[in-house]
């Protein structure tokens, strides 16, 4: 049953005043039993968080892949200058020369930009060689670990076309209390709403304003991968014809297994354009289906790469002055 639920709470967060008993009907269940359930996932860290997922793009942020190529022997402290920058939530070692795999984001009001945020964080490191690796398409964002084992290997990923919406002080004001875990009680947004002075009407109300724009990706739980039993996840790159991005992504995409799938540009010391990845609980079945991938892929060349490490995994804080803060120090220096 807890696997049940897990999959629940990833897919079908309901967006009602009293979610956990919304899900306990679904189930079968106590409202009681299944906060109990998720309280003990959430205490072991099989449940990482549970909140909104938003798109970093549509709230105005910058943002890219970004890859160093650091000397093994200085790896730490790089790490450590790269991860005190606000806008890093991904942060990896992978076998490959390039070897420091992270998301970069900066602010809307940025005063240095991407590039120019990219280039000191490169220099402070003192990274041998670097790439950014802008999305040009996103054919797929949504890590939803089959917990159950019974997801088809397969899945249609419907296009989806937002429409745009005018952003209100009210607007901000939720998405700065929704991206925020939220507690494993009766009644988590009560709080919220609360402090906001607003009714569950309002609140829910522009929720789905915002999903509907796109903003939102969706309101769920993530999980802890290598806690959840998933403890080979792979990002696979593929050099593929850029004339066939759109056909060839839209077929990797529809692997379940594939919770990220983008297509982005390459480069005279990086050739891979396609990126994908995918998740297994074992080695043996994440190449078995990067296999079943490369079947059905017409790419000139692949590479799966492993993450040996994580250094940072957390959800951005947007709208925050840490952004500020964080330039503020570099250019006076």
């Amino acid at each position: 049953m807890k696997q049940e639920l897990l999959s629940i709470v990833q897919k079908n967060f309901p967006l009602v005043p009293r979610p956990f008993e919304a899900i306990a009907n679904e189930l079968g269940l106590h409202e009681a039993d299944v906060l109990t359930m998720l309280q003990e996932e959430k205490k072991n860290n099989i449940i990482r968080q549970t909140s909104a997922i938003f798109d970093t793009k549509r709230l105005g942020y910058q943002s890219s892949l970004v890859a160093f190529n650091i000397a093994p022997n200085d790896i730490e402290r790089a790490v450590n200058i790269i991860n005190a920058h606000p806008g890093i939530s991904h942060n990896y070692e992978r076998n490959h020369d390039f070897n420091i795999w992270f998301t970069l984001a900066v602010a809307p009001d940025s005063k240095l930009g991407l590039e120019k945020t990219l280039e000191i964080l490169a220099l402070q490191t003192q990274a041998r060689e670097y790439i950014m690796l802008p999305t040009l398409k996103l054919f797929k964002i949504s890590v939803k670990l089959n917990t159950t084992g019974k997801d088809s290997k397969k899945e249609k990923v419907a296009k989806v076309h937002h429409r745009d919406i005018e952003l209100t002080p009210l607007h901000y004001q939720i998405i700065q209390k929704v991206q925020y875990d939220i507690d494993i009680i009766s009644e988590p947004f009560q709080e919220m709403i609360t402090e906001l002075d607003i009714d569950y009407t309002t609140f829910f109300k522009i929720l789905i304003e915002l999903q509907d724009a796109g903003i939102m990706r969706r309101f769920a739980s993530i999980l802890n991968h290598r806690n959840a039993g998933f403890n080979a996840n792979a990002m696979v790159v593929w050099d593929i014809d850029e004339n066939e991005g759109e056909r060839i992504g839209e077929k990797a995409a529809a692997f379940s297994a594939v919770s990220h799938c983008y297509l982005r540009p390459k480069y005279e010391n990086w050739p891979y354009n396609l990126f994908t990845m995918v998740h297994g609980k074992t080695t043996e079945e994440t190449n078995g289906i990067i296999e079943e991938m490369r079947r059905e892929i017409n790419s000139r060349s692949y590479m799966p790469l492993y993450s040996s490490r994580e250094f940072k995994k957390v959800r951005i804080e947007y709208f925050t002055p840490a952004f500020a803060a964080w330039e503020a120090r570099h250019i006076a220096q």
